[in-house]
């Protein structure tokens, strides 16, 4: 018998007949003599609707009324599936972040989970009932409903399967594992059995979407092993045979590719600060306004020049481009730069694997495919098991495609 976390998207949930299928797969868990705890998102498109409202009664509104309003999408969908469960012979209840409790900091809209009680669900599954919990969502220390930031059910079911010392946090979604890249861009992708936390944690901050990246800073704290896997397929194998990807502690992997993955995203843009001072202080003068601003910067690079001036090129998130122009714009006396360029028309190539730490060439190998296709690299970043490159986004398919051959990443 294991104790398992079941965690449902909004894809998963979209609608009764998917909830019914949801509930289907519980009980074959539970008949399989499993202790389950589920954890549900919103029905698709629910939570972006009630976002929308928020932003059309007022666009600077009050976070805490926020929280309360988008919050409900997930309890909607606990009790459905609490009812659905019910309907075919499964004792289940529905549970909201604050009756566990699940306690946040008081970060309305984005708080952090600083610590759950799960005696009460403990209890409840060990005599055979089915907790169905709200994901997204905690209790503040001002007693009121918070919740986690966009993709925080994920983290919600991570931090749950930590506190009830689950087995395994199975995450079902619209995709039936983690693939070696974007099965939609490369034909040859492949599922991998099973990737390292470092491994996803890279892959997720660089672009991959399948888990939201704070879950997998969870499970990579906690030891919580995790399986993505689909909820469309049929039913989900048990025991040693598992359907999905397991995300779990380096140490479980016998071989260790040495690329075990290809991310890229989009959502990237390029900031150039040209003919900057080089002087000491410069870089935090420019940077540390932004980092005030709440923004985060990616790669970076610095390039001096024989007058004394330097240019400095760095990454931020798409969205934050305007506030980053406005930001140094603002700062410009102090920087004393004497001109600003920004472009939106770049994409970030990432390749990641574990195996990077004994291996040697393979930022070579990543260099010289690219040239083969006549790509030209516009910014360089690298991690242990990490290298990244900006490039033109028109060239992202074609960067993508000759990157997984070039690491033989392709499916026989």
């Amino acid at each position: 018998m294991a104790r398992i976390v079941m965690k449902f998207g909004g894809t998963s949930v979209a609608d009764l007949d998917r909830i019914r299928n949801v509930a289907a797969r519980v009980k074959h868990e539970v008949d399989a003599g499993n202790e389950v705890a589920v954890v549900v998102s919103a029905m698709a498109g629910v939570t972006n609707r009630l976002v929308g409202w928020c932003q059309q009664l007022s666009p600077l509104h009050d976070a805490r009324e926020y929280d309360t309003v988008v919050a409900t999408g997930e309890q909607v969908t606990a009790g459905l599936t609490a009812i659905a469960l019910q309907e075919i012979g499964v004792e289940a209840r529905s549970w909201q972040g604050w009756q566990i409790p699940l306690r946040t900091d008081g970060a309305h809209g984005k708080a952090r989970i600083d610590g759950i009680d799960g005696g009460e669900l403990i209890r409840r599954m060990q005599i055979g009932q089915v907790p169905v919990v709200t994901g997204f969502q905690g209790i503040g220390p001002d007693n009121r409903v918070t919740t986690l930031g966009r993709g925080g059910s994920d983290t919600s079911a991570v931090a749950l399967a930590a506190a009830l010392k689950a087995d395994r946090c199975d995450i079902y979604t619209d995709v039936d594992g983690i693939y070696t890249t974007d099965p939609r861009i490369v034909a040859k992708a492949r599922k991998l059995d099973k990737i390292a936390y470092e491994e996803m944690l890279e892959l997720a901050s660089v672009g991959a979407k399948v888990l939201q990246t704070r879950s997998v800073e969870l499970a990579m704290k906690e030891r919580v092993r995790v399986q993505v896997l689909s909820s469309f397929d049929g039913a989900n194998a048990l025991g040693g045979d598992l359907p999905g990807t397991l995300v779990v502690d380096e140490d479980e992997i016998v071989e260790k590719e040495i690329v075990s993955g290809i991310a890229y995203s989009r959502d990237e843009a390029k900031i150039t600060v040209r003919h900057v001072p080089d002087r000491p202080g410069v870089a935090a003068a420019i940077f540390g306004p932004l980092s005030e601003a709440g923004m985060n910067v990616d790669m970076i690079v610095q390039n001096v020049s024989a007058d004394g001036s330097t240019d400095l090129t760095f990454t931020v998130g798409r969205t934050d481009l305007p506030r980053a122009k406005a930001t140094l714009a603002e700062h410009r006396a102090k920087i004393g730069y004497a001109e600003l360029l920004a472009d939106t028309e770049v994409a970030k190539i990432s390749v990641v694997g574990v195996g990077m730490r004994s291996h040697a060439g393979v930022a070579n190998t990543m260099f010289a495919a690219l040239a083969s296709k006549g790509i030209n690299i516009l910014v360089i970043s690298t991690s242990e098991i990490k290298v990244s490159v900006l490039i033109g986004a028109e060239y992202t398919e074609l960067a993508v495609r000759a990157l997984h051959t070039a690491y033989g990443l392709d499916a026989a």
